[in-house]
């Protein structure tokens, strides 16, 4: 269980799943209790969806834990779910080590670049949303999430092998083997939600097979264990850093106050280096001796691989299980996965939409995917050949004071900074183009930049966000988990439409009044339809032919959807697919 630490907020080394059994009827069987399965299960209760969550591990620990940083646009979906507050008081180490992404020759030595981050004094502007990005680690949103669920009286257990999935008409039966027990357990569920990782046995189950590139090297990242070290860094060091030297590079980012993530490599596929060569590379990181241990290390690789379909059936993907690519946003990315498809599930599990759906959680979220994987892989090889050729220039011993080194240092530095792009467009260009249930426009749209991002109010994008309450309170805090009409003019036609439709048809729906003629212009319409999930699905000065009732039928796959999938073959077991 979490413990205070001495200088407050928790050490949330590990986490135990409850020891419990699974129901044996449910709406959503989620398979995988990482931070993606958990924040499935948070999204669906929060819709009134009957949910269960089973994984084959009992625990989770940090120093197994991947991402720890959380884009704003993440972050708005921790304040949606109300969860934000308690995430932020899961720190594992103190919040004031958080100084930005320093880059560095090391933890003691020189900086190569202006660092850019808020600071006390001034805390900066906030660009495309009303949140800040955050820094936690996975064992701490698995914390959160789980006395969440648990408030919520939400089935979680640990300790359950899925084996065989069988599919009818209406529903999914999925066999359960209790791990080191005998007993075995057969869930009855409308749908299944794959969140169970990059080896997932849901995917295999389902039969989808992936695409991509492979790496054709592979990096650790490593769990290095310290004692107290703050006679050499300080009571407050860098959190976060980024290290260049002729030994180490990538990441020097604490975890805990005693235990930092550092990365080794790149090496051969088959290629196993030593604990020395490792705890060599991290004191090289920190640029000080140390005691150090190897708490843990974990191969990652710098390739993609992206399901063929996120769909097959009644049977879902979500997070790694759907999509692994090179390290920078995944974990991000499988929340906007349980975003987008959470709001469908609970559509058509209450009738208001048909089960096709759930088509445009594919079309919307694997295009997606591609864009940012092809993004982050080609950041990552300018990275490779900038590292290469600051060690060609030679990082100079951090001891060294004589005007060559320092000149070295300032060439680093510049070739650094020239290399440096900014990933706002992965943050926030969320765009789907490509969908069924989306009102489009004419008009061409322009090319999808990871580096570049203007707030865009046309429908497929997310819709901009801002304060409209000045005492704090923000638009998406007042869409909440509606569907909500912006009316942006004194015109009230189109919303007593609207009104009227969806009485008979059970949304929840919230009409919000905003007379800033800023934010008319911001959006290009007197009118303008949101989903649950926060993108723009429709916009108007007047309802198109058909009115109301032809907008709904587009959002809700009522009218313009493909046909659903095919249903899964008549019985899976874990060995079915390779």
């Amino acid at each position: 269980m979490s413990a205070h630490s001495a200088t407050g907020g928790r050490d949330v080394h590990t986490v135990y799943f409850p020891a419990a059994t699974p129901p044996a009827d449910v709406d959503v069987l989620v398979v995988g209790a990482g931070p993606v399965g958990l924040s499935a299960a948070v999204e669906l209760a929060g819709r009134g969806v009957e949910v269960a969550v089973v994984d084959q591990a009992r625990v989770a620990t940090l120093i197994r834990a991947g991402a720890m940083g959380h884009t704003p646009r993440v972050v708005e979906h921790f304040r949606r779910w109300g969860l934000l507050q308690r995430i932020r008081d899961e720190w594992t180490f103190p919040p004031e080590w958080n100084r930005g992404i320093r880059l560095v020759t090391s933890l003691v030595g020189h900086e190569l670049a202006p660092t850019r981050a808020p600071s006390f004094a001034s805390p900066g502007t906030r660009r495309n949303s009303t949140e800040e990005a955050l820094r936690r680690p996975q064992s701490a949103l698995q914390r959160v999430f789980l006395d969440h669920l648990d408030e919520r009286s939400v089935s979680v257990a640990g300790g359950w092998r899925l084996t065989a999935l069988r599919e009818s008409d209406d529903g999914v039966e999925a066999d359960l083997t209790e791990v080191d027990h005998a007993s075995a357990r057969t869930i009855r569920a409308r749908y299944v939600v794959g969140a169970d990782g990059a080896s997932s046995t849901v995917r295999r189950l389902a039969g989808i097979a992936r695409d991509g590139e492979r790496a054709t090297e592979k990096r650790l990242r490593l769990i290095v264990r310290t004692g107290d070290i703050s006679d050499r860094v300080g009571p407050a060091p860098s959190g976060t850093n980024i290290v260049f030297n002729q030994k180490a590079s990538g990441f020097l980012a604490a975890v805990s106050t005693r235990e930092w993530r550092v990365y080794a490599g790149p090496y051969p596929l088959d290629y196993e280096p030593s604990e020395p060569e490792l705890l060599g590379i991290a004191r090289a990181a920190f640029g000080f001796d140390l005691d150090l241990e190897i708490a843990s290390a974990t191969t990652f690789y710098e390739a993609t691989q992206i399901a063929r379909t996120f769909r097959a059936g009644r049977v879902l993907l979500a997070g790694d299980a759907a999509h692994v690519r090179t390290p920078g946003g995944n974990l991000g990315e499988g929340f906007g996965d349980v975003v987008n498809l959470g709001w469908k599930l609970a559509a058509v599990l209450a009738g208001s939409a048909p089960d096709r759906l759930l088509d445009s959680y594919d079309q919307e979220r694997r295009p997606h995917n591609w864009r940012v994987a092809d993004f982050a892989l080609a950041r990552a090889r300018r990275a490779a050949a900038t590292l290469a050729e600051i060690r060609r220039i030679g990082v100079p011993d951090d001891a060294d004071p004589s005007s060559q080194a320092q000149g070295r240092r300032t060439e680093i530095a510049r070739r650094i900074d020239a290399d440096r792009v900014d990933a706002v467009g992965v943050t926030f260009d969320e765009r789907y183009d490509a969908s069924s249930v989306i009102w489009y426009e004419d008009g061409p749209e322009p090319d999808w930049r990871g580096d570049v991002y203007a707030d865009d109010p046309r429908p497929g994008h997310r819709a901009p966000d801002g304060l409209i309450d000045p005492y704090g309170g923000t638009l998406y805090d007042r869409i909440g988990n509606n569907f909500a009409l912006l009316v942006l003019s004194s015109d009230r036609t189109v919303e007593a439409a609207f009104l009227g439709e969806v009485a008979g048809r059970g949304l929840p729906f919230t009409v919000i009044h905003l007379i800033d003629p800023e934010v008319r212009a911001l959006y290009g319409a007197d009118n303008v339809l949101v989903r649950p999930d926060q993108h723009v699905a429709w916009r108007g000065d007047a309802l198109p032919v058909g009115g109301t009732a032809a907008v709904l039928d587009r959002i809700l796959g009522v009218s313009t959807a493909p046909e659903s999938q095919p249903l899964l073959p008549t019985i899976l077991t874990s060995e079915a697919v390779s």
